[in-house]
């Protein structure tokens, strides 16, 4: 789908949650250039109508948990965020390609490479329409990157937070294991922490209750869903 300048964004400002392994593509590990470029496409497009965009990476593609259960678990989270910022950097690198200005924040400082994370400058780059890219999570061991996109849309005041997965919503169970999953339409995240469906952590949900932060879990595997979900078409499973 070509951008169709009539287009207008649903959503002002918007956390984009990206998963490492969507970076990945069919590689499943590493960097996948020409995916890459497809998801980084379609959020150009959403910046050039309009819409202000903060990211959060992953890094699952690099790194998932610890290797061993003799690591430390501290150790093997900012491993983890290394990754993350991996991550971040190539997200940035293919979208300065394609004419955007970016702007890469980590929670744990790197300066060489990246701005330290500080909300009223990440805001300031928002309203002058560059693209903010998070790296290193939270910045904190035992958080997960849902975490950190729940925490950063709370703070950049993001109208809703994206969440693009492997899959086209949130399911009773498993959709790839269970013929018979039933997809959900909406969702409260109140049922996500009764039902206990595997869509964010516990710590993610409750900081998305606790600041009324709509979510939208939708399939990448078409990296124009973006682009359909900013302007307000429907994809996958709204949370309210």
């Amino acid at each position: 789908m070509s951008e169709n300048k009539s287009d207008k964004p649903y959503y002002k400002r918007i956390l984009l949650k990206l998963s490492g392994e969507a970076l990945a593509g069919d590689k499943k590990v590493g960097l996948d250039l020409p995916t890459v470029q497809g998801i980084c496409e379609s959020i150009k497009k959403c910046a050039d109508i309009g819409t202000e965009i903060g990211i959060v990476v992953g890094g699952g593609n690099f790194w998932r948990g610890r290797t061993s259960e003799h690591m430390d678990r501290t150790r093997a989270d900012h491993i983890g965020m290394l990754a993350t910022t991996m991550n971040a950097l190539a997200v940035a690198d293919m979208l300065e390609n394609l004419g955007s200005e970016v702007r890469v924040q980590t929670a744990i400082s790197m300066q060489q490479i990246a701005e330290p994370y500080i909300r009223n400058r990440a805001i300031r780059h928002l309203e002058k329409g560059r693209i903010v890219i998070f790296g290193c999570g939270t910045g904190n061991p035992f958080f997960t990157t849902d975490s950190a996109a729940s925490l950063r849309a709370a703070e950049i005041n993001a109208d809703i937070l994206l969440k693009a997965t492997m899959v086209d919503g949130v399911y009773d169970k498993d959709p790839k294991k269970f013929s018979d999953a039933i997809k959900y339409e909406t969702l409260t995240h109140h049922d996500i922490l009764v039902n206990g469906l595997k869509v964010m952590d516990g710590a993610a949900a409750a900081m998305c209750i606790d600041n009324n932060i709509p979510l939208l879990v939708f399939d990448l595997h078409n990296p124009e869903n973006i682009y359909n979900a900013v302007i307000g078409k429907k994809v996958g499973t709204i949370v309210n």
